[in-house]
């Protein structure tokens, strides 16, 4: 078994130059044809091919339609019952197939040519039938597969993806995809999250609120209530007069005499002009500004285009969302 381990980095070498070869003699012209196809197609890009080529096919169909050009995968076996019925003549059609002699790929040609719809082969072997009947042709092959019988695909695999991902990826280029754009695509990915994600998407339901004349202990049940550490000092419309944390109240009664706590006011020891963020600002740089200051941040009060106070995000609010 050891003896077996020690080939392993070798398989590796074998894989990945193999798609150093790949890169060495790729036709810049073909290549160019099948960019222009997939950057100018006014449909979709269909990508099809049978058995482990299939599992390849779906893979770039789901690469390009995350990069900003909508695919999608042909099954060639139920192409022919029934789901050439998406094929449009807008469409662009993305083939995979070491031999390029693939009895279903082939099979599927003449529908295709029928739709007028430009073909793309990531192939093998570029004097095959599917290379000849193909709009723009990219060298798949690889000298030798890393299975040890030369026969599972392997490193013919591996090259047909990194070419279906360098297709997308300078389409993408093409396209100019921003960050911003590639984020509506991934609105789970901590990417997206960042760059999509507002402040009023992750700040809590309810607005424990505070008048200057609240008595400190009122001020004590109204945060406690609250359940957010912390209450906003709000005049009758709104608008925000200062920011009361539960720190703001541990401090305000050690220093103050217990004979004037009676008198003790939430106007009197609340953060006048506290730091606010927009609800419609992003939930990312709301976190940025909490952090990234000499002394965090724990809540912000959340306002509104006019101004007035719609909540309050805390600093834990944002670092659960995920961003």
């Amino acid at each position: 078994m050891e003896d077996f381990l020690i080939e392993a980095p070798d398989l590796l070498r074998l894989q990945a130059e193999a798609i150093v070869e790949a890169a060495a003699r790729l036709d810049l012209d073909e290549f160019r044809t099948a960019v222009e196809l997939l950057f100018e197609c006014p449909g979709k890009v269909l990508v099809s091919g049978a058995g482990t080529s299939g599992v390849i096919a779906r893979k770039v169909a789901a690469t390009l339609t995350s990069t900003g050009t909508p695919a999608l995968f042909l099954h060639p076996g139920d192409a022919l019952h029934g789901a050439l019925g998406i094929v449009g003549a807008d469409d662009v059609a993305i083939l995979v197939s070491n031999s390029g002699e693939t009895d279903e790929i082939l099979v599927l040609l003449p529908y295709l040519e029928h739709r007028k719809v430009p073909l793309i082969s990531l192939v093998g072997n570029v004097a095959s039938t599917l290379a000849r009947r193909s709009t723009a042709v990219i060298d798949a092959s690889a000298a030798r597969e890393a299975c040890p019988l030369n026969l599972a695909p392997t490193s013919s695999t591996s090259v047909a993806l990194a070419l279906g991902d360098a297709l997308a990826m300078t389409v993408m280029k093409a396209k100019n995809v921003t960050p911003e754009a590639f984020a509506l695509n991934h609105p789970s990915g901590r990417l997206g999250k960042r760059l999509t994600l507002k402040v009023q998407d992750v700040m809590p339901a309810g607005r424990p609120t505070l008048a200057l004349d609240t008595r400190w202990l009122d001020v004590v049940s109204c945060i406690s209530e609250g359940g957010l550490g912390a209450a906003t000092v709000e005049d009758r419309d709104g608008g925000i007069l200062g920011l009361i944390t539960d720190g703001d109240v541990r401090r305000a009664i050690q220093r103050t005499d217990p004979s004037q706590l009676n008198d003790l006011r939430a106007g009197d020891f609340m953060t006048r002009q506290p730091t606010t963020v927009e609800g419609g600002s992003l939930a990312y740089a709301a976190l940025q500004a909490m952090e990234n200051r000499p002394s965090q941040i724990s809540v912000l009060p959340v306002v509104g285009d006019d101004g007035r106070c719609l909540g309050l995000v805390r600093i834990h609010d944002l670092v659960r969302s995920g961003i």
